[in-house]
């Protein structure tokens, strides 16, 4: 695949359509938090009848499962974030983060993560409770495993923990943070690790990590209210904190400790790839939008009797933007390629490719408000607002730093 399919742009054209119309003109009030992602998305899924093709899926799946079939091979009925194809789901999420990137935050997190985790690790009575609502956006999804100690060690650090109440339940106690959508969550898919007599000898970096759902309001558990952040601010980040919440064996994922879908670590790292992916097709709205703005603040801005066009050190930036575009795009391409021939990506290479497309959409960013001077300092020129924005994507879904050891640790064989 060297372009976009045809029904892709018609895709693009539609959502650039809804985005100049329900997003641009009210990225103050979503920045400044008058105003919440969640009402946009649904009008989205509206608009595009996503909600109806998401229920539709999930209802096939579900049919399939109660008839004893498992989920289907050719990635159909999976109700997945679109209900579409991946270049189809690309193109929406580049389009809308071209305007408000923690827009697509919040929707990713939902749709992208705690969605899968309770399809992948969920029994048939626990999809058909969750999923429903939170396939097609009614709900809100959040996915909790960062904590204050341990980010991008994120199981090796974990203190959250849950003992066994007695009576086929657990109490969970503990706190995680930088919770996207944390305070305002309907649903929150938590890992913490499990502590009984086994494991009081053992490592607690070692620990069993168990995969649970929590409900909004259940007494014990907390959300914060949003963190102020240096970017993404349309995206409501949070802490949630839990003091002795009692769960019931049917909010343990797969009601069972030994889940054939492994440890709970097995279902966070399959998440880490999609998650890492999905930053290339953020990266490109950012780099799409800024060349967009740049190419425009060269040919009308001028300086000298001359438009900033003509300087060599301006058409230097531009070319560099053109690049990165080029490069991040034909990433996406790779993994839309490697999806129709159901070949998944490794972690490697997802870590690769999230580190080189954060980087390369941060550098386009900061070389766009470099490029408009002190305009681009300004908040009403946009390209400030899209190089905070893309300075996230550095640390967002694991820092670059920990992508940089996975892609060796790929090469060398660990």
């Amino acid at each position: 695949m060297l372009e976009w399919s045809d029904v892709d742009l018609a895709v693009r054209d539609a959502v650039r359509e809804f985005v100049d119309k329900e997003v641009r003109p009210h990225v103050d009030a979503l920045e400044s938090g008058e105003m919440e992602p969640y009402p946009i998305i649904r009008k989205l899924f509206a608009t595009f009848g996503i909600a109806e093709m998401a229920r539709d899926s999930l209802d096939k799946r579900l049919a399939r499962l109660r008839d004893g079939g498992g989920p289907a091979t050719d990635g159909s009925g999976s109700g997945g974030m679109f209900g579409g194809s991946p270049g189809m789901g690309f193109v929406v999420i580049s389009e809308l983060c071209r305007v408000s990137m923690g827009v697509v935050t919040g929707m990713g997190v939902s749709l992208g993560l705690t969605v899968p985790t309770i399809m992948s690790r969920g029994s048939l009575a626990q999809q058909e409770r969750w999923l429903p609502d939170l396939v097609t956006y009614d709900k809100v999804g959040a996915w909790a495993i960062t904590e204050p100690d341990s980010g991008s060690d994120a199981f090796g650090g974990m203190k959250s923990y849950v003992v066994r109440d007695g009576s086929g339940g657990y109490l969970l106690n503990g706190q995680k943070t930088f919770i996207t959508n944390g305070p305002d969550a309907d649903v929150v898919v938590v890992y913490a690790k499990l502590n009984d007599d086994a494991a009081a000898s053992a490592d607690p970096r070692d620990r069993k990590v168990l995969t649970f759902v929590l409900d909004r309001g259940m007494e014990g558990f907390i959300q914060s209210k949003p963190f102020r952040k240096m970017g993404i601010h349309s995206s409501r980040t949070g802490e949630l904190f839990f003091n002795n919440v009692r769960l019931g064996p049917d909010r343990l994922l797969g009601e069972t400790e030994d889940n054939a879908a492994g440890d709970g670590r097995a279902s966070a790292r399959s998440n880490f790839s999609a998650e890492r992916i999905g930053v290339a097709a953020m990266a490109l709205g950012v780099i799409e939008e800024c060349l967009r703005l740049s190419v425009g603040y060269a040919k009308s801005r001028t300086l000298w009797g001359k438009e900033i066009g003509q300087f060599q050190l301006i058409q230097l930036k531009l070319a560099s933007m053109e690049l990165a575009r080029m490069n991040v795009r034909n990433m996406l391409f790779r993994v839309i390629e490697a999806a129709q021939q159901g070949s998944p990506i490794s972690l490697a290479e997802a870590s690769a490719i999230k580190w080189y497309c954060s980087q390369a959409a941060t550098d386009v960013a900061m070389d766009a408000v470099q490029l408009f001077g002190g305009n681009g300092y300004m908040t009403e020129y946009r390209v400030e607002q899209l190089a905070r924005d893309a300075k996230s994507l550095m640390i967002y879904a694991g820092s670059n730093e920990v992508q940089i050891t996975h892609v060796a640790r790929g090469l060398l064989g660990d």
